[in-house]
């Protein structure tokens, strides 16, 4: 499994990277606009991702933005469906609108809040078929 961590805060990445880590390649970057970087290098180098784990609030381009042009990207690919890479949003904010947001305008596959439960992202990953 190839994983991309979009992290800006160090002590998350190196937490979300130990965690997943033994599951697949892990790639990090700190910020949404590298994600999308990284998201069109993988699909250029035909080396996609199967796993996109993404904070919600960075800098620069946030994890909800990232998330939108990342999917514009699999749409004007012709991806859809189970074909689409899984992201799981990763956010200190519970409220109902970021949710929202990161489920039906962004298009997440899945909303884990902070501070990670490992067994809680090992299941979410599982749910989805990427690991056994």
């Amino acid at each position: 499994m190839k994983i991309l961590i979009v992290e800006d805060d160090f002590v998350a990445r190196r937490a979300l990277k130990e965690v997943l880590s033994p599951y697949g390649e892990c790639d990090v970057v700190v910020d949404g606009q590298e994600a999308i970087q990284a998201f069109q290098l993988a699909w250029e180098e035909k080396t996609p991702y199967d796993l996109i784990c993404m904070d919600i609030m960075m800098p620069h381009v946030d994890g909800q933005e990232s998330l939108r042009r990342i999917r514009e990207i699999e749409k004007e690919m012709g991806i859809k469906g189970s074909d689409e890479v899984r992201v799981i949003m990763i956010s200190a904010l519970d409220d109902p609108k970021t949710v929202i947001d990161a489920f039906y305008r962004g298009g997440a596959t899945s909303y884990i809040v902070k501070p990670i439960q490992k067994k809680a992202l090992i299941q979410e990953i599982r749910a989805f078929g990427l690991i056994p």
